[in-house]
């Protein structure tokens, strides 16, 4: 097991590996639609959102919209209710 002080810095790993660390997740993707779309209103306060829908509209995955909804859950965006599903907040 490598110790912390054996590491590459992150700052040289991205001068040697600039298109990985450059790179836009489809979750960070997502994130960013679904952010702009509940700060400038057009999903409203309350308003359900179904990870199944949002995932087919962006051609992605569930698990990527998951990822989202944990980032937006982070941002006091969205709430999540137990077993019936994610709210604007």
């Amino acid at each position: 097991m490598k110790k912390p002080k054996d590491r590459i810095p992150n700052g040289v790993l991205k001068k040697i590996f600039p298109k990985k660390f450059n790179r836009v997740t489809a979750s960070e993707t997502v994130y960013a639609q679904l952010k702009q779309m509940i700060l400038s209103g057009k999903f409203r306060k309350g308003q359900r959102l179904l990870r199944e829908e949002i995932a087919q509209d962006c051609e992605v995955s569930e698990t990527t919209v998951s990822k989202a909804f944990l980032r937006l859950k982070k941002d006091g965006l969205i709430i999540k209710k137990g077993r019936v599903g994610s709210f604007v907040a």
